[in-house]
């Protein structure tokens, strides 16, 4: 009976440890990756799998309810009533000031997400059904795979930075001596004294509560948009790889079908093949290509669809995101660094990370350009160049993320950013 129980346990350890490795850059195929947001994702009541066959439970929903209201209690509600009764000392105002703008980058970016469900639903399946497409063990897919492990890695650093954030924040108190909060001169609304029991107790559940609201919400939210994003920025990479390969492809494809066939690299290559054999290799060389071209056509489709759809969905949001953050990076440095260490740091990485998707993307969309260039077109038929020159103009138009439609999402924005931050702060300062 002990023998049954131990592994009956092991069993459901070892399945335990089975899924918490899919969490990890060993698993990083678009499907696995959408399930890792899925899951991080629902225990903020939100369901971005329409397919999915569990319900959210409702204790998530509860739970969801209770932190998003103790948050705007804690950094709105208590914040702004401290400051309008007399915060006292102006330093301290101003650090309050940076935390309240600079929580509520997730609040915008969920919400959204809450009120865009059945887009989001149905962006979600489009892009697991863009990835189905791919034929398995193609190298196609071993050049998505390969993208998709630096974009899991860069989606995993993103959310340890954000969530050891809030970690250490509200951790850090607990290795002083006495009684302490993350911050000690913060005092929330009908909790004076905030040293004296209950007091104490229930100010500390509530900002822990607070802050893992803060760092849980913009960690998956924004590591979701780095998947769907990096999932059209290894799209195309691999496109383009497809592209610089299509004519040896070609020429491999008509030596299988026709293993007789004479290699078209001999040097008395015009003298040894006769001029009907040389048309027939030629037409079906062609024939070959522009199914390929075909295809890559409409899968570059398929993916400018996509991050339109994204860029409709979250161009609002990451204006205001841009917004809040700017601001609040300016009330950080404004506060002292010496007061700010912590705050700051969640601030930039929010806006590089935002950055550095966007300008993955437009490097990626770039590479196709150039391929479409490189792809040996002057070797076509005159109506597979004429599909060349179609996808050309295509590919011209550069896949991007905006803010608000005003401002593309790229290392560029992101300098222009830090400089007008800066020069916000040496303004007011």
């Amino acid at each position: 009976m002990m023998g049954i129980c131990f592994t009956s346990v092991f069993m459901k350890f070892s399945a335990m440890l089975a899924t918490l490795q899919k969490f990890g850059l060993r698993h990083h195929e678009l499907p696995t990756m959408l399930w890792n947001a899925e899951v991080l994702l629902r225990v903020l009541a939100l369901d971005v799998h329409s397919t999915t066959d569990k319900r959210i439970p409702m204790i998530f929903y509860m739970t969801s309810a209770v932190v998003l209201v103790l948050y705007f209690y804690t950094y709105h509600l208590s914040t702004y009533w401290f400051i309008w009764r007399g915060g006292g000392d102006p330093l301290f105002v101003v650090l309050l000031l940076s935390l309240s703008i600079s929580s509520s980058v997730g609040v915008v970016k969920l919400l959204y997400m809450y009120f865009n469900g059945a887009k989001l639903k149905k962006l979600v399946s489009e892009y697991l059904a863009c990835d189905a497409a791919v034929a398995p063990e193609s190298r196609m897919q071993r050049n998505v795979n390969a993208t998709l492990r630096s974009v899991k890695k860069r989606a995993i650093i993103f959310w340890v930075i954000i969530i050891g954030n809030g970690v250490i924040y509200v951790g850090a108190p607990l290795f002083k001596s006495g009684k302490h909060f993350a911050e000690d001169k913060q005092i929330l609304l009908g909790l004076e004294p905030m040293y004296e029991s209950p007091n104490f107790e229930l100010a500390n559940v509530v900002l822990w509560a607070s802050v893992f609201f803060i760092a849980y919400a913009p960690a998956n939210v924004t590591g979701f948009i780095i998947i769907i994003v990096g999932y059209s920025e290894a799209q195309m990479l691999a496109l383009s790889q497809e592209l610089l390969y299509l004519w040896d492809d070609a020429q491999t494809h008509y030596k299988q079908i026709q293993p007789n066939s004479i290699d078209g690299s001999s040097t008395n290559y015009i003298f040894r093949e006769s001029d009907a054999s040389k048309r027939k290799k030629l037409r079906m060389v062609n024939c070959y290509v522009k199914n390929r071209l075909v295809s890559i056509i409409k899968s570059h489709a398929t993916n400018i669809n996509l991050i339109n759809q994204v860029e409709s969905m979250f161009k609002s949001a990451l204006a205001i995101e841009f917004t809040l953050l700017s601001c609040g990076l300016i009330a950080a440095l404004l506060g002292g660094l010496e007061n700010t260490y912590i705050e700051v740091p969640f601030a930039l990485v929010h806006v590089s990370m935002d950055c550095i998707s966007g300008q993955k993307l437009i490097d990626a969309s770039k590479a196709f350009e150039d391929a479409v260039y490189a792809c040996q077109w002057e070797l076509f038929d005159d109506s597979n160049r004429k599909l060349v020159l179609v996808m050309l103009q295509n590919a011209q138009k550069a896949l991007r993320l905006s803010a608000g439609g005003l401002a593309s999402l790229s290392y560029t924005s992101l300098k222009s950013v830090n400089k007008s931050i800066y020069s916000a702060y040496t303004a007011l300062r």
